[in-house]
């Protein structure tokens, strides 16, 4: 994808992003369950890159909290921030550096970046709150990043890899990887 694309791919996901919340009626407790701002920064990050993925996922809650009032900035928004830029970086990463991109490597970059985001979150959550005089332990952190999340977890491990299937089914996309541009499909 060059370079133009991506970012129209990243400004379209950064819209997205915006406007999905939405959908979950801005309830905060539907929201913390379906995790609807989550989707378009792994997208971003897998389609155009960790780079674009990173910015997006970085800039996405604080723009929306500034221009929605959703998430409140301190120290959700700032939390979520760091949490979606570390998703979009670390799928978007390792999927580029995987040498066959299919499910196995989709899933792969998709599982260790939610990890690995919801821990940058907790590290985050700790500091923001710490400085506030608040403290954030150890169940708050597990009952948050896992438990609440476990719809929007499943709704990500099913959408994502249905997406980039459709994207490779359509053509916009090459999803398999190295074989099919061998034989010429994803110029």
């Amino acid at each position: 994808m060059r370079t133009n694309q991506k970012l129209s791919v990243s400004a379209l996901m950064l819209t997205l992003g915006m406007v999905l919340p939405f959908f979950t009626g801005q309830i905060a407790v539907i929201g913390n369950m379906l995790l609807p701002m989550h989707i378009p920064v792994f997208l971003c990050g897998l389609l155009c890159g960790w780079k674009f993925g990173l910015f997006i996922g970085f800039s996405l809650p604080l723009l929306r909290g500034m221009v929605f009032g959703m998430p409140i900035i301190y120290p959700t928004g700032l939390a979520m921030a760091f949490e979606l830029a570390a998703y979009g970086m670390v799928v978007g990463y390792l999927y580029e550096r995987n040498h066959k991109q299919g499910i196995r490597a989709l899933y792969c970059a998709l599982l260790s970046a939610m990890v690995i985001g919801r821990v940058v979150w907790g590290c985050i959550e700790v500091m923001l709150l710490g400085v506030g005089g608040k403290l954030f332990i150890w169940e708050m952190f597990i009952a948050s990043a896992f438990v609440q999340a476990i719809p929007g977890i499943l709704l990500q491990l099913v959408l994502i890899p249905c997406v980039m299937l459709l994207l490779d089914h359509t053509g916009l996309i090459c999803f398999h990887g190295r074989e099919k541009e061998q034989i010429g499909i994803c110029d």
